[in-house]
């Protein structure tokens, strides 16, 4: 499978443990973010990896973090991008299945490196189920452009346009 992969400098370690493990398993692997700096912005990062995503450049994303709840919260900003902060396997599997999460989202400081590659490994054997979850995920992307537009909206009502 083709994956991207990025991190900012709180997820490094993890991004280069589960590269190497994804590659051992002959994954396609895409490495997306900067040297590390501590003045890196995630929200950056994120949107380079999910514009890859949106492109079709690969099928599935990974982002490491400290926590991994900033880059899910700025990938779920993207239309096409489905993301979830996961330390599950579980969760990893549920994600996919009945939501069809595009990127996961790991954080460094939360979930050690061998549990994190037990997650990835759920997270890529995971498939979309039909059924209630197929109509939930549409009724979702359904909310994308609502979403966009409302908060253009309310950007112009501030400007006072």
């Amino acid at each position: 499978m083709k994956i991207g992969i990025a991190a900012d400098h709180a997820g490094q370690q993890l991004k280069a443990s589960l590269e190497e493990h994804l590659r051992a398993k002959g994954h396609d692997v895409r490495s997306f973010g900067p040297e590390p700096d501590p003045d890196d912005d995630y929200p950056l990062i994120a949107r380079v990896l999910g514009e890859a995503l949106v492109r079709g450049e690969f099928q599935r994303g990974i982002f490491c973090c400290g926590s991994g709840i900033g880059p899910a919260v700025a990938l779920n900003k993207m239309a096409g991008v489905r993301a979830a902060v996961v330390d599950n396997e579980w969760s990893a599997r549920d994600a996919v299945s009945h939501v069809d999460v595009n990127v996961l989202t790991l954080g460094e400081r939360v979930i050690g490196d061998e549990l994190a590659k037990s997650v990835v490994d759920a997270y890529l054997s995971a498939t979309p189920e039909g059924g209630r979850h197929e109509r939930r995920r549409k009724q979702i992307e359904d909310l994308e452009p609502r979403t966009k537009t409302t908060a253009d909206g309310m950007a112009g009502a501030r400007r006072g346009i």
